[in-house]
């Protein structure tokens, strides 16, 4: 699957791409739940590519350590919210590969609150779904212990870094 920047951008601004949202709490989740999910997600990449469709697809899990996954198709590793920056990085003509980007949203995952890692293009997906529903379980799997392990780092103030810089 390609599409030009031009289009792409339009696509994200007028919302013409297939959404879908599900909830969960943390005390519902276990690995055989983190791979239906995972399934479902990527045979809705699988559905959006079969109509020549974007997809934004997310995995919501509520609790005490908030955090959302998402999956977006996109051919520069922005989320949907930037979409107007795409232009940046790309002409209006040119067709690219659109890849699946594997998005974390949370206060507990780093000091951004976000992080986004290309889990590969649609094509690819598209070629061996089974297999991306797996690496995409592992990487649930591996982002809620992140999530769950998480210390925020101490606010430091001025004075603090002063005293360091004095102290070398």
């Amino acid at each position: 699957m390609k599409i030009n920047q031009e289009a792409i951008t339009k696509k994200i601004e007028d919302q013409d791409y297939l959404q879908d949202l599900e909830t969960v709490k943390y005390s519902e989740l276990n690995k055989t739940k983190i791979k239906k999910f995972a399934s479902k997600m990527i045979q809705e990449v699988v559905q959006a590519s079969n109509h020549d469709s974007l997809i934004q697809t997310q995995l919501a899990v509520s609790g005490q350590r908030p955090v959302t996954f998402a999956l977006e198709s996109n051919i520069i590793n922005l989320p949907f919210a930037n979409y107007k920056k795409i232009s940046n990085f790309f002409d209006d003509e040119t067709s690219v590969p659109v890849n699946i980007y594997f998005e974390t949203i949370s206060d507990y995952i780093n000091v951004s609150h976000f992080r986004i890692d290309i889990l590969a293009s649609v094509d690819e997906i598209v070629a061996d779904a089974e297999k991306f529903s797996e690496i995409l379980a592992e990487n649930i799997v591996e982002k809620l212990k992140e999530v769950r392990s998480y210390k925020k780092p101490e606010p430091t103030t001025k004075k603090t870094a002063a005293k360091k810089e004095t102290s070398k």
